[in-house]
């Protein structure tokens, strides 16, 4: 399975691509990065979503000083030979009537320029109006997010599949290990995390190319699920510890591995992508282009892995000894191998998670896995404990109602939902929708 995950990465070689996509501003000359030069660039947009076309934005650093303006797709660009802190400030008089620039957006605003990197800024836009002197009114926002209109629903409903199949990823590897091994491993949510850090590692300290750092990500992560069972889960096991001792391990796991993060990359948001990313218009859902890769990359993943479960020896030994271990071994199946295995392939599925939603988000820090942490545990409760499938179908429910209920509820208070779901599972089907004596997964 690791194999396969790792050669589905491959295919994110649409990423590479991803900046010769941006159209050209009507303005300025498109900006295409090199070993000796960068790219400065952003995104305006009107209040109503139009592009803001003709807004200056003065740039100053290194050997520069200069403006430059947007195009006729709100996008704007400039090359810069020297690396260093650049200021970039929005010339305000350039703003059309009627819109103001975000009393939240920092202006001028500073971002270190590097070589052979695209480095975005986004200056927001709001509604407002600009007096004789200068000063400015933002409208006051009338939307509290609670209007739903069809077009809004079918974006949310589009974001939840998103969601939904990247959290599958990391929710079916989480549902093996508890099916193979009965333990509830709370420190999978850092898996995720670490793939998205060593992504970005790779990619823009190293400076490696995007699918080529991707790759590595997942090998290592696969590496450490390899190294974890072998130095820690099956010497535990074979002391004969129960599996809530072994559940207490893995929450003083996740704790430490939370700390190093912070310790070694701090506690900000980290981009693995510093170009902007690059929107697709699909009718009223727009989306990422990046988006749109890493749903496919998730599905022929997802995909791999059902085919491995249910058509291999390897799958069916696994599935064997998730419905009973003893009598597995006793059929002569290598039991702690099919374990080791599974940790293996759990870790890189999981590592390939987190690439995928720090691109998709625009950023990963120290805690992206432990905000997941509980969709997971809710996908895999809804779906049935220990069944690979079962954890899939989960997944897309709670992305889905995850996405949906931020048309009526604000901010971050959708991911209560996950747990108000996990309480109703436990409460009305203990057992999940695929939870039956003969277990797929």
């Amino acid at each position: 399975m690791l194999m396969l995950a790792i050669t589905a990465v491959i295919t994110m070689v649409g990423l590479g691509a991803v900046p010769a996509l941006a159209a050209t501003p009507a303005a300025t000359a498109a900006c295409v990065s090199n070993a000796t030069t960068g790219c400065l660039q952003g995104t305006i947009k009107l209040p109503n979503g139009d592009p803001a076309v003709g807004i200056k934005i003065g740039i100053k650093g290194g050997d520069l000083d200069t403006t430059v303006a947007t195009g006729d797709d709100g996008k704007w660009s400039q090359a810069i030979t020297v690396a260093g802190p650049y200021t970039i400030t929005v010339d305000t008089t350039s703003i059309p009537d009627g819109a103001v620039l975000d009393s939240a957006a920092k202006n001028p605003a500073t971002v270190n320029g590097a070589l052979n990197k695209n480095v975005g800024y986004v200056f927001k836009i709001v509604g407002g109006t600009t007096a004789a002197d200068g000063t400015t009114t933002q409208t006051p926002t009338t939307d509290t997010g609670t209007g739903v209109s069809f077009e809004r629903f079918l974006q949310q409903f589009v974001s939840g599949i998103r969601l939904g199949l990247l959290l599958a990823l990391a929710a079916v590897g989480l549902s093996l290990i508890f099916g193979t091994t009965g333990l509830s491993n709370f420190a999978h949510g850092e898996q995720v995390t670490l793939g998205g850090l060593l992504a970005y590692l790779f990619a823009n300290v190293l400076g490696l190319n995007l699918i080529l750092a991707a790759i590595i990500s997942v090998v290592i992560c696969a590496a450490t699920g390899y190294f974890q069972d072998a130095l820690i889960w099956k010497p535990l096991r074979r002391r004969g510890l129960g599996t809530t001792q072994l559940m207490i391990v893995t929450i003083g796991l996740s704790i430490a591995l939370q700390y190093l993060f912070q310790y070694f990359l701090g506690a900000s948001t980290v981009r693995i992508d510093q170009a902007n990313p690059v929107t697709v218009d699909l009718g009223p859902v727009t989306l990422s282009a990046q988006s749109l890769v890493a749903m496919g990359i998730a599905v022929v993943v997802i995909a791999l892995v059902g085919f491995v479960l249910v058509k291999t020896r390897i799958g069916r030994a696994t599935r064997a000894v998730s419905d009973n271990p003893s009598l597995a071994a006793a059929s002569g199946i290598d039991v702690d191998r099919i374990i080791r295995l599974v940790w293996t392939s759990a870790t890189a599925l999981a590592g390939l998670s987190g690439v995928l939603l720090g691109l998709v988000l625009n950023g990963v820090n120290w805690q992206t896995g432990l905000q997941l942490l509980l969709l997971m545990f809710a996908a895999i409760t809804l779906g049935g404990l220990g069944t690979a499938f079962g954890a899939l179908a989960g997944a897309m429910i709670i992305g889905l109602v995850v996405e949906l209920t931020n048309l009526v509820l604000p901010g971050d208070f959708k991911y209560a939902t996950a747990l108000v779901i996990l309480i109703l599972v436990l409460l009305v089907r203990p057992q999940g929708i695929f939870g039956r004596r003969e277990r797929i997964g």
